[in-house]
């Protein structure tokens, strides 16, 4: 598990040690890219940086391995037959179980979030086993799910309001071992006023958004689980995002 900003790597020749880069791993874009999730590899990479953090990342598609050394992994969305084949394939390789293993952050989105779990509903609704890296169980609604979302987040996390867009008609049960991510306010989510679910830092969400690019403080969140407390960002670099935040929840007479 990563140290935070107490991880130190010698530097170039005499120079004095550097902190660790942050170790991004993007998951499976070859399966799983569907809803344009790549822009949460890019908000955190860009987070990191604004502040002074040297970011590494990788993109493993789904004949390669999946590293156990990365700091942050990222699943995003994806159709039912890539959405198998994935979670098959991550399943086989063990490499995603055992970066969770190891106290990795993993953040997950629709069919990466459904995969996190026991099972999910496959092309035809029939239960498709998950990884079990977190409790919650998704089938096949009777509803679409589509269009905007707000939620406010578990108040243990100390994030704002959520926003972002849903496109699923999975349904997702928590068992006792995870809690929701957030509650709704406008929006279906998991289906029954929760949206999303965590355990430790294992984290997952039907929104896109791209979820972190509309919501910072959940990128910040996920970075901070890695590097521990971080300065904060240059006002002047947040202008767009607050815009964008605010634009979106006035949107769903939800503001922040």
């Amino acid at each position: 598990m990563s140290e935070g900003l107490s991880r130190y790597r010698p530097g170039p020749g005499y120079g004095p040690p550097g902190p660790s880069a942050v170790r991004l791993v993007w998951v499976y874009p070859d399966l799983l890219s569907t809803y344009g999730d790549r822009g949460n590899l890019l908000v955190l990479a860009r987070r990191a940086r604004l502040r002074g953090l040297p970011v590494e990342i990788a993109e493993v598609n789904s004949d390669q391995r999946v590293p156990v050394d990365g700091d942050i992994y990222l699943l995003g969305g994806g159709e039912d037959l890539p959405q198998i084949l994935a979670a098959r394939r991550l399943a086989s390789g063990g490499g995603l179980a055992a970066a969770a293993g190891r106290g990795a952050v993993i953040f997950a989105v629709c069919a990466g979030y459904q995969i996190m779990g026991t099972e999910f509903g496959g092309a035809e609704g029939e239960p498709v086993p998950g990884l079990g890296l977190l409790d919650i169980r998704s089938g096949r609604g009777e509803r679409r799910g589509v269009g905007e979302i707000t939620a406010d987040v578990d108040p243990a996390l100390g994030v704002e309001r959520l926003t972002g867009f849903e496109n699923h008609q999975g349904m997702t049960q928590r068992g006792t071992g995870a809690k929701p991510l957030a509650t709704v306010v406008t929006g279906v989510g998991n289906g029954d006023g929760t949206e999303g679910a965590y355990a430790g830092r294992v984290v997952g969400t039907y929104l896109h958004g791209p979820a972190l690019v509309r919501n910072p403080g959940l990128a910040d969140m996920l970075l901070g689980w890695v590097v521990g407390t971080m300065p904060p960002a240059d006002p002047r670099q947040e202008d767009l995002v607050l815009k964008l935040r605010a634009e979106r929840l006035a949107a769903q007479g939800a503001p922040a």
